[in-house]
């Protein structure tokens, strides 16, 4: 049965701090040509496809151990449960589209195996439920148990709001009860060495009320870097996180401790944790971040390199660029501002997207910026962490579509979709937004109060855009106050009022900053919100290697119906260098600077979106190219 109360992804109607709500992400109908085909395609092949690993690898047949129903081995690593929990998030926030008999049938099953595992103390981990019982929290430096039972109240808390039930909830509530006396605030330190249960506790605080949930989500931040673990800097441990500046450590467990951060903030207005957030984004964002939206450069322990360390070969883990999303919408929802919903449609496009096949049954782990062709997705990995992390994002993005605050409703994405909202006042507002981005900028919304209604409706301008765009409704053109990366429109709305305004969609050349030593005097070219890269297949008689630009080019935009499953391509006349001693290879790697000019010939290039590569045949691939 669909739940009766509303299924926002992350709850802030309540938060005292948060200047926007989010909205129920069942009110949400995506319909644009680019996005609803692969949220279909999640919901029907990538999440059965995943099921099917979770069966196979033995993850689901771990749950039965744990219940004394399989005599079996252990399967997988120490905390294959949390792909188990995120499959769960993921077909959670699928239903909230559309009931799927087949779906809740599944989805109940697996359910019924996880509370069959849980012991009656609530503690919960099948790696430890067996044969390794005396072992539980000896190690929170390794063995991931609070992080898997963050993912269990994240899949609890997105079961319950999307469809009332109370199952899982309760067996989330059970094991945050056994860690709250096990690790009691303010007398026994305790948190993880893979963050994701402080995030989830204040979601869970959210969804119940129950205060203790919070406090126990700021003790565990205020527990990292005070001896509980190991004081590195890969656990993000190296300094209390009030602390801290300078984002470093693993990338992702170092995004989800910045994402409660910012949630307890949004909850309690904490200002040493306000500062640091404001510190760690600035960080983050103006030295971390690759032009996809990816982060985490050093394949080194999947972590941050120092300022302007953004290679070719960057690591750019699939579930960092997703901890990215996670932590920008939470900045978005504290403070309306708009480059943090800039941050999340670049990863989103970009960072995230690359990370799945065009099929929807193969990942990417890593999505480096430069490949020599043996770079692959794969079917699932003995650390599978990214596969369903993809798939969540993916069910649950219609919540990231729209807020609303007490001046109106603000779009975030521009997504085509039909949406029914509600004024802060109750008044429901239907929104009918039709777009052909990411290709084309031309947007149209259509606002139909149930009656008249006065708000304002803010539009994102995203700073690809780079200039504002005039707005017309009924084909009049109406003013609007720039706010913060939104252009606000405030008017009394009639059933019917369609408001028009087409974004630039220039090819951006992006020269990369002269302190990125490792892709200096390099170029990366965009349009809209995408990033394009050169593939090898599409240059038989050129090594992509060997192309120049000159950051003058005219890229000619084409749109490609039968191409990687419909994209626009860019298409200029670019110099390829010329080896002077024969065919490629057949030269030294090093040579003695002669002075002479490199002989250069000029060939046609084709750029395709970056998302998309690596769904061909295999060969090199270039995000960023040398400028001659």
């Amino acid at each position: 049965m669909p739940s009766e109360r509303p299924s926002p992804v992350v709850d802030t109607s309540a938060s005292p701090h948060a200047r926007l709500r989010p909205i129920d992400l069942r009110t949400v109908e995506v319909t644009d040509a680019f996005w609803r085909p692969r949220l279909r395609r999640n919901r029907e092949v990538t999440l059965p496809a995943q099921y099917e690993q979770c069966e196979t690898t033995g993850a689901l047949r771990n749950f039965e151990r744990a219940a004394d129903l399989d005599d079996g081995p252990f399967n997988g690593r120490y905390y294959s449960d949390s792909d188990v929990y995120k499959w769960i998030e993921a077909a959670s926030w699928t239903l909230a589209g559309g009931d799927s008999p087949e779906l809740v049938a599944r989805l109940d099953s697996v359910i019924k195996r996880v509370a069959a595992a849980q012991s009656g103390d609530g503690y919960l981990n099948t790696y430890f439920s067996v044969d390794r019982a005396g072992e539980r929290w000896t190690d929170l430096v390794v063995r991931h148990e609070m992080y898997c039972v963050g993912h269990l109240v994240q899949a609890a808390v997105a079961h319950h709001r999307t469809t009332g039930g109370r199952e899982l909830l309760d067996v989330a509530l059970r094991a945050c009860a056994h860690i709250f006396e096990r690790f009691t605030p303010d007398r026994v330190p305790g948190t993880c060495g893979h963050p994701c249960l402080e995030m989830a506790l204040v979601e869970l605080y959210r969804a119940t009320g129950e205060r203790r949930w919070l406090t126990l989500a700021t003790w565990q931040l205020d527990s990292r870097g005070r001896g509980v673990l190991d004081g590195s800097e890969y656990l993000v441990d190296h300094a209390p996180v009030r602390r801290q500046t300078e984002v470093t450590g693993h990338a992702v467990r170092a995004l989800y401790l910045y994402a409660a951060v910012a949630d307890v903030v949004l909850e309690t207005g904490d200002e040493d944790l306000r500062r640091t957030v404001d510190a760690l984004w600035h960080d983050l964002s103006r030295h971390k971040t690759s032009v996809t939206g990816g982060v985490g450069a050093r394949w080194d322990g999947e972590s941050f390199g120092d300022a302007y360390e953004l290679p070719d070969r960057a690591y750019n883990e699939t579930c960092a660029a997703i901890a990215h999303i996670l932590l920008a919408w939470r900045l978005l929802l504290l403070t309306g501002a708009g480059e943090y919903r800039d941050a999340i449609e670049t990863a989103l496009h970009n960072g995230v997207l690359c990370g799945l096949s065009l099929d929807g049954t193969e990942f990417f782990y890593q999505n480096p910026l430069a490949d020599a062709g043996r770079h692959r997705r794969q079917e699932w990995f003995s650390c599978a962490c990214c596969p369903p992390n993809i798939a969540r994002l993916l069910a649950s993005l219609p919540g990231y579509l729209y807020t609303a605050s007490d001046e109106g409703l603000w779009i975030q994405l521009y997504i085509g979709n039909r949406a029914d909202l509600r004024l802060a006042d109750g008044t429901a507002v239907r929104l009918e937004l039709a777009t052909d981005l990411p290709w084309e900028g031309a947007v149209s919304v259509t606002v139909t109060p149930e009656q008249p209604a006065e708000f304002t409706l803010f539009l994102p301008v995203p700073a690809w855009a780079e200039e504002r765009p005039v707005i017309r409704i009924g084909g009049e053109i109406v003013e609007a106050d720039h706010r913060d990366g939104y252009l606000a429109v405030r008017r009394t709305w009639a059933p019917g009022d369609t408001v028009e305004l087409t974004l630039a969609t220039p090819v951006r050349p992006l020269v990369t900053h002269p302190r990125a030593a490792q892709t200096h005097h390099r170029v990366a070219v965009t349009r809209g919100p995408i990033v394009y890269c050169l593939e090898q297949v599409d240059h038989p008689d050129t090594p992509v290697a060997d192309i120049r630009l000159t950051g003058a080019e005219d890229w000619r935009p084409a749109r490609r119906t039968d191409l990687l499953g419909d994209v626009t391509t860019l298409t200029t006349s670019a110099r390829v260098l010329s080896e002077p001693d024969g065919p490629e290879g057949a030269g030294p790697p090093h040579r003695r600077w002669s002075g002479a000019a490199t002989a250069t010939t000029d060939v046609t290039v084709t750029a395709v979106p970056y998302f998309a590569w690596a769904n061909r045949e295999p060969g090199p691939m270039r995000v960023f190219l040398p400028l001659n």
